[in-house]
């Protein structure tokens, strides 16, 4: 199953089925048996007549085991998936296929949300029920199974395609489940497993892995080892810990702040010149969000959060992203500053954002000094070449401003640059249009510097870890 730039839908399925089996003897030879052929008993039940997807927001139903049938006449096995989309309610009440032609700019594939259900009702039978009277002490062992399974196709595919297709990739779950079940269970106590979806270098594309809840990613070193050598990963950097997981272009953050609103730029009109950009994802912190009332001190912090949402977005750290007293603590308790200094709305500089990423994340960085601004412009090189090396977000300071470089657009033949901003200055709401329209987020030529000031700027590196 590959995600490529190409896909148009994202098929999403998600279904709770049960797992229910008696143990006569939780840690005997026997038990494994009984658990595997619970699994089996779930593959059969999901390559039966009686399964139905229903579509989300969507009225349509289909049969995929029953050679295909579906609710609505005119969708047959042939029908083009993207046919669905028409019986598809959008949010602003149309359907999904007319709100997809109104965009301006494709903004990733269009998913389509399904759900699993089966049918219960079936003709009466001749038979009779039947009682079984068991004598010895057992252990029941009941516990959902969250199956989320992905397809990722062209608008152009059959129907028929992508039915076959979701049944396989349920049964591959359910086995992949069984494999993570029975690797953690101890006697009759089971984790429960957890699917979780990765956006991996071509070919892999995006793949699904199985997790078991309770057990953190630290724990699990080696099975991220095992997977990088099966997917020819790099070895230096995550990509299968759980931050990592992909995120749905239908599904907002539940945190609120905006991400990646470069994304939505238009890229600087420069002869020659190659785009060198952040790597990876990133929340947008500016002045006064968090209830936090920073306008005019506090835009140094701002970028400093900024580059701890990149570092705990890309499955380096777990640490939720510091406040600005946790900032404040980090430079007291390296002997930076005077106890004083906490609860203060005093500035800090690159210098600081270098000590408390060593404190709080393990992160080291370099400086990079430019005793005017003048001279940024003709950093390009160095700049292109942290862009592409660590990806990081750079924090720079001079004067009585900080700033955050996302990127360079650089020519190597004329040495011209424009340089990514992003503005912590900003105090206004999480309006992406506003944002970008008005340049809080945007390209920025070497004029936007002071030209006479100095500045220091801190070059995040990656730690070498997987």
């Amino acid at each position: 199953m590959v995600l490529s730039e190409e896909c148009d839908i994202i098929f999403r399925l998600k279904a709770i089925l049960e797992f229910a089996c008696q143990l006569d003897n939780p840690n005997g030879a026997q038990s494994q048996s009984t658990i595997s052929k619970t699994f089996q008993d779930l593959q059969s039940k999901v390559s039966s007549k009686n399964i139905v997807f229903t579509v989300c927001n969507s009225p349509l139903l289909i049969w995929p085991n029953t050679g295909f049938q579906s609710s609505v006449e005119s969708l047959t096995e042939a029908s083009a998936c993207g046919d669905i989309l028409q019986y598809i309610e959008s949010d602003d009440g149309g359907s999904k296929k007319s709100s997809k032609k109104r965009e301006k700019k494709k903004s990733g594939p269009t998913v389509v949300n399904m759900k699993l259900l089966f049918e219960v009702t079936e003709p009466a039978g001749n038979e009779a029920p039947s009682l079984i009277q068991v004598s010895t002490q057992q252990h029941c062992v009941k516990m959902p199974l969250p199956l989320d399974c992905v397809l990722s196709v062209n608008t152009d595919e059959s129907l028929s395609t992508v039915c076959t297709g979701l049944v396989k990739a349920i049964n591959k779950q359910l086995a992949d489940m069984e494999e993570v079940v029975l690797q953690y269970r101890k006697g009759s106590s089971f984790l429960v497993p957890q699917p979780f979806h990765f956006q991996l270098p071509e070919p892999a594309g995006l793949t699904t892995v199985i997790y078991s809840a309770g057990v953190p990613d630290s724990q699990l070193q080696a099975v991220r080892e095992d997977l990088h050598r099966k997917f020819k990963l790099p070895s230096d950097r995550p990509y299968l810990r759980r931050a990592n997981a992909f995120h749905f272009p239908d599904a907002a953050y539940k945190d609120g702040y905006l991400r990646n609103p470069h994304i939505h730029l238009n890229p600087p009109n420069l002869e020659d010149a190659k785009l060198y950009l952040v790597q990876g994802v990133y929340s947008y912190h500016h002045y006064m969000q968090d209830r936090v009332d920073d306008d005019g001190w506090g835009c140094a912090y701002r970028s400093l959060q900024t580059i701890c949402s990149w570092f705990q977005q890309q499955g380096y750290v777990e640490t939720a992203v510091p406040t600005h007293t946790q900032i404040q603590q980090a430079l007291v308790d390296v002997g930076d500053k005077e106890p004083r200094f906490v609860g203060s709305r005093q500035w800090i500089g690159s210098i600081e954002v270098q000590v408390v990423l060593n404190q709080l994340l393990g992160v080291t960085s370099k400086i990079m000094f430019v005793s005017q601004g003048s001279e940024l412009a003709t950093k390009g090189r160095e700049l292109a070449n942290h862009f592409q090396t660590e990806g990081t977000p750079v924090m720079i300071g001079g004067g009585v401003l900080a700033h955050t470089i996302l990127g360079v657009a650089w020519s190597e033949t004329s040495g011209e640059i424009r340089f990514l901003i992003l503005d912590p200055h900003y105090t206004g709401g999480e309006d992406l249009q506003t944002i970008t329209d008005k340049g809080w987020c945007g390209w920025k030529g070497p004029e936007f510097w002071d030209q006479n000031a100095y500045y220091n700027l801190c070059l995040p590196q990656r730690p070498k870890i997987i």
